[in-house]
């Protein structure tokens, strides 16, 4: 089974509520206003800040 893309409809971001974009490349989910990057294990979202990496200045732009 593999991420539902539905989700994405009601997904926020923990830390600002804000929308998620799906990066299918890394199976991350991304907070472009906190610059933080879920990780999708197991096609679950761990949506928790302690599990998020910052995204690089690459990555921001």
């Amino acid at each position: 089974m593999a991420f539902d893309i539905k989700l994405m409809d009601i997904l926020a971001c923990p830390v600002c509520k804000g929308k998620l974009a799906l990066n299918k490349a890394h199976n991350e989910l991304i907070c472009k206003f906190d610059h933080l990057a879920y990780p999708i294990e197991k096609d679950i979202p761990v949506l928790l800040e302690t599990e998020a990496r910052k995204l690089t200045e690459e990555e921001r732009s």
